[in-house]
C-alpha cells in the first residue's frame, strides 16, 4: 500500500515550485493529495494541478452544499478522513499568515482545518520576505509551532522574489523531500508498541538554590524517542527539565531529581513494552542544607550513594524489554568490562555503551556506541550523528 502525503500550498511566490515537489514525491512512489489556500489558488489553478498530475486537489472548504443529514448518517467528514489517511503533511510554501494561524489554532479554511485534525507529523517550510521572517511575531509563532511538535525546515538565504536579499527562500527541495520520505518510510514498523524513553541529566540539590548534576544534554534520548515515534510507536519521553526537546508531538513528562524520575518511571513502565533508559542518573544524593548556604566559609559536602533505578525497572514490570545506556571515560576495553558487569547484575535485555570524548557522549551531536545483549552478542556502531545512531540501535535491539 502506498504512503500518502498531504501537500499544503499557501499563497507565497514559492508556490510555483509545487509541481516540482509533487513530481519528486510521486517518483518516490508516494500518493500526493493537495490542499490549497485561497491565496495559493490565485497564483496557480487548482484545476491545472489536478489535471496535470491526476491527483485530488482541495481548495474550498464549502465549495459545495454541506449535506449534514448524510454526514450524521455515515459519520464521515471529508477533511477529517483526509487527515486520518495521511502519513505526513507538508506545507510548502508556508507564509507568515498560515504560520500565524497554525500557531494560534485558527481553522478557517480547508488547509488549517485539516492540519488541526491530523495526528501525523506536520512539516512546515516557511517562505517569505526576509523582514517578515525575522519579525518578532513570526519568530514567536515558529517557537509555538515547535513546542506543538511541528517540524520546521528553516528557509534558505539568498536573493528573494521581492528584490531583497536575506533569509526567506523556500528550503532546498531535496532537503524537504528527504525529510518527508524519511518520515513516511518508517511510519508502521513499531506500530502498536508502547515505548518509554528517559533522557537528560538529573539534579541533586545541595541547598535551596544550588545543585550537582552532569553534562547530559538529552540529545541521544530525544533522538531515540523521535525515531521510535517516526516508526509508529506510542512514545512517552521522560526528560530532564533543561534537556533538549523532541521536535515531534511526543508525550513529555518532566523531572529534575533522580527521585522524581523514579516516581514517574514507576508509573509509566507498568503498561509499557520497551524502555530505553538513556537518562544520566546521579549516582549520589547530597546531604541537603535548608535555605542558602553562606559562601563566606569552606564547606564539605557529603555524597550518599543512591540505589540505581535500572535495578528496579523489571521489578515494576517483569515483561518489559529494557535497553540501558552506560557512559565511561578511558578505554573501550574498560567500557566493555563495566558494561558486561552491569548487564549481568541487572538481567536487562541490552546495554548501549559509549566512551565519553570530544565527538562522543555528552553535549555533542555525534556518538559511537557498543551494544551488548544478554545473549552475548556485541555490536559496534561507528561514529555517526545521534539520529543515525538511534536508527541503528532500534534496528539491532527491536
Amino acid at each position: 500500500m502506498k504512503q500518502q502525503v498531504i501537500l499544503g500550498l499557501s499563497g507565497g511566490i514559492a508556490v510555483v515550485k509545487a509541481q516540482e515537489i509533487i513530481t519528486k514525491l510521486q517518483q518516490k512512489n508516494i500518493n500526493v493529495v493537495v490542499i490549497m489556500t485561497s491565496g495559493a489558488s490565485e497564483m496557480i489553478s487548482p484545476e491545472k494541478i489536478k489535471k496535470e498530475n491526476k491527483i485530488e486537489v482541495f481548495a474550498n472548504l464549502f465549495d459545495k452544499p454541506i449535506n449534514t443529514k448524510k454526514i450524521l448518517q455515515e459519520r464521515k467528514v471529508e477533511h477529517i478522513q483526509i487527515a486520518g489517511n495521511a502519513q505526513a503533511i507538508v506545507i510548502a510554501p508556508a507564509t507568515a499568515n498560515i504560520i500565524a494561524k497554525l500557531a494560534n489554532g485558527i481553522a478557517d479554511d480547508y488547509l488549517t482545518t485539516t492540519v488541526l485534525a491530523a495526528t501525523c507529523p506536520i512539516i512546515v517550510c516557511p517562505s517569505m520576505n526576509v523582514h517578515m521572517w525575522h519579525h518578532p511575531a513570526t519568530q514567536e509563532n515558529i517557537k509555538k509551532l515547535k513546542t506543538l511538535g511541528y517540524i520546521i525546515i528553516n528557509p534558505d538565504s539568498g536573493m528573494l522574489a521581492c528584490g531583497y536579499e536575506g533569509q526567506g527562500r523556500l528550503a532546498n527541495l531535496d532537503v524537504i523531500i528527504n525529510e518527508i520520505t524519511s518520515i513516511v518510510s518508517k511510519s508502521t514498523k513499531l506500530k502498536g508498541k508502547k515505548i518509554v524513553v528517559t533522557s537528560g541529566g538529573t539534579k541533586e540539590y545541595i541547598d535551596d538554590v544550588r545543585f550537582i548534576s552532569n553534562k547530559s544534554s538529552g540529545k541521544m534520548g530525544v533522538a531515540l524517542a523521535e525515531e521510535c515515534f517516526l516508526q509508529g510507536a506510542d512514545v512517552t519521553i521522560i526528560r530532564a527539565k533543561n534537556s533538549v526537546e523532541p521536535k515531534y508531538n511526543i508525550k513529555q513528562l518532566i523531572f529534575e531529581t533522580a527521585d522524581e524520575l523514579e516516581e514517574i518511571l514507576q508509573k509509566e513502565v507498568k503498561n509499557t513494552d520497551i524502555v530505553f533508559h538513556a537518562a544520566a542518573v546521579a549516582d549520589f544524593s547530597v546531604e541537603k542544607f535548608n535555605g542558602k548556604i553562606s559562601s563566606d566559609k569552606e564547606m564539605i559536602l557529603k555524597l550518599i550513594p543512591k540505589e540505581k533505578i535500572l535495578s528496579k525497572i523489571m521489578l515494576w514490570n517483569k515483561n518489559v524489554k529494557v535497553i540501558a545506556f552506560k557512559a565511561e571515560t578511558g578505554t573501550v576495553q574498560n567500557l566493555l568490562i563495566k558494561s558486561k558487569q552491569r548487564l549481568k547484575q541487572t538481567n536487562i535485555f541490552a546495554i548501549v555503551a559509549n566512551v565519553v570524548g570530544e565527538k562522543t557522549g555528552f553535549l555533542v551531536d555525534t556518538n559511537e556506541v557498543y551494544i551488548l545483549k544478554n545473549t552475548g552478542e556485541e555490536i559496534h556502531i561507528p561514529l555517526n550523528t545521534k539520529q543515525q545512531i538511534a536508527q541503528k540501535i532500534i534496528e539491532n535491539v527491536l
